[in-house]
């Protein structure tokens, strides 16, 4: 499975500007984490699925979930864009 990468649970779009701290992290699967910023934009992240178990209870993430699990653990896994 590819290595993991931080994601910023409220988007650094939303609180680098306004010089806020940038809130909790989560380290996650890249394929996970290019799969979420495919399915939401940054506001939907930021007001709705701004926490852990949030994100694992989406619907569409729930259908991702379930198939990168299947996935070969040691190949890249392609995710749509």
């Amino acid at each position: 499975m590819d290595k993991l990468t931080v994601h910023h649970l409220i988007p650094r779009q939303s609180t680098k500007r306004k010089k806020l701290d940038p809130g909790p992290t989560i380290d996650i699967c890249s394929a996970c984490h290019r799969q979420i910023h495919v399915l939401f934009d940054n506001k939907y992240l930021a007001q709705e699925l701004n926490s852990k178990e949030k994100l694992k209870s989406d619907p569409q993430m729930q259908k991702f979930l379930a198939w990168v699990r299947k996935q070969d653990p040691g190949k890249r896994v392609k995710v749509d864009r």
